[in-house]
């Protein structure tokens, strides 16, 4: 398993729950430090007990390097470079660690939300250093479809979308992912798999533009957002997303940039999407840059402002793409000697924030930001005089 991330680490665990061994790899000392002492470095449920179990029992190992395999699975970032473009480097150097221990027979997976045509790529790269195995090794590409804080439930009962570069390598792919996932198996090509991932997310992040923007629309009109679309979803053929800050984490904020930076021109609406949820966040900003100088012109003096969350969604511990972690960036660098109170209940502490207990932002606090809808914001109790900007919704009808 080449990456213990979000996504490859509980991978691992299920498979090694099995009764499977598997060899993680990661490049991070200390993450392969963590699990070898049965413990994890992220925050995702059950996890922590798969893990620990796996590791007792023999059956999952870390290392910074990687060992002979049959199967070899490719779980690895794809940030970007550039405006906007994909970057598959990660990809091709977990490849090109493990090129040298593949034999006939052998497996090898992307689950590495990819550009088009990346498997393909990895392909060719693996049978240029070995030529021998030209047809002899199985390609394919399955991405992960799962919901962070779920995940050990999802990565079981979720249908699978599984592509490998020619038929014999979709069905021993199949075969292996049989083993431990229940949800249903569905055979196709290595580069509709890599489009599906893409499509998937693209489609959930222009449906979160939509809510976003009635949001936008609402705020001008005078309307509770939260109220209209509980009434608009009463249609028996509409279900409108919630509004948000914006849209982070590696997939729906990302995924739609693979599909614009390959194809800009016929992915309008994709774009647009992007532009629209990036904005939301900007927007939510300069909402609070101005309820900050409304507050100093009413009452004199500076505000104490309660940020409420750094996560990229509620009840988890991912600041990836976060849009609560860009609006706090952006308000704490206009920031002109206003005391702030930063919450995140997920993490323990941050390397740039200074974290508050959430009872206690919200008692000292002036102004209360709501970014995140945390779980133990929900039965927070304010004052009726303290001004709340709610971009979450965790007083939906209230504020």
């Amino acid at each position: 398993m080449i990456g213990l991330g979000y996504i490859g680490l509980p991978t691992a665990a299920l498979i090694a729950k099995n009764r499977t061994p598997v060899h993680g790899v990661d490049i991070n000392p200390g993450v392969v430090d963590t699990i070898n002492s049965g413990k994890i470095h992220i925050v995702e449920p059950e996890l922590d007990q798969i893990v620990e179990d796996a590791v007792k029992e023999g059956y999952l190992k870390a290392a910074t390097t990687p060992v002979e395999g049959n199967v070899y699975l490719i779980v690895v970032p794809t940030p970007f470079k550039g405006k906007n473009e994909p970057d598959i480097s990660f990809v091709e150097a977990g490849t090109q660690a493990i090129i040298p221990l593949l034999k006939e027979g052998d497996l090898y997976i992307i689950e590495s939300t990819s550009p088009i045509g990346t498997t393909e790529k990895m392909m060719d790269l693996i049978y240029s250093s070995r030529p021998e195995l030209r047809d002899k090794v199985c390609i394919a590409y399955c991405p992960e479809r799962v919901l962070p804080g779920n995940v050990m439930d999802e990565l079981v009962h979720n249908d699978r979308v599984i592509g490998g570069v020619n038929e014999a390598s979709t069905n021993k792919a199949v075969e292996f992912y049989n083993q431990f996932v229940k949800g249903k198996l569905h055979k196709t090509n290595a580069r509709t798999a890599e489009m599906c991932k893409l499509v998937e997310n693209s489609s959930r992040d222009v449906q979160i533009a939509f809510a976003n923007e009635l949001s936008l629309i609402c705020d001008k009109a005078g309307i509770n957002v939260w109220e209209l679309i509980e009434l608009a979803n009463k249609h028996p053929r509409v279900n409108i997303l919630q509004p948000g800050c914006g849209v982070g984490g590696h997939c729906i904020a990302v995924d739609p940039y693979f599909i614009v930076s390959d194809y800009p021109m016929e992915s309008q609406i994709i774009g647009k999407a992007r532009e629209i949820n990036n904005y939301k966040s900007f927007w939510c900003a300069e909402k609070v840059q101005t309820a900050k100088l409304e507050f100093e012109l009413k009452h004199g003096r500076k505000p104490k402002i309660a940020l409420m969350g750094l996560a990229f969604k509620p009840n988890i511990d991912d600041l990836r793409e976060s849009p609560a972690k860009y609006i706090v960036q952006k308000v704490l660098q206009n920031a002109n000697n206003e005391e702030y109170f930063i919450v995140e209940p997920n993490i323990s502490s941050h390397k740039v924030f200074k974290l508050t207990d959430c009872h206690e932002a919200v008692q000292e606090a002036d102004i209360v930001v709501f970014l995140v809808a945390h779980k133990e914001f929900l039965s927070l109790k304010l004052s009726d005089d303290k001004p709340v900007l709610d971009f979450c919704g965790v007083f939906k009808k209230e504020h």
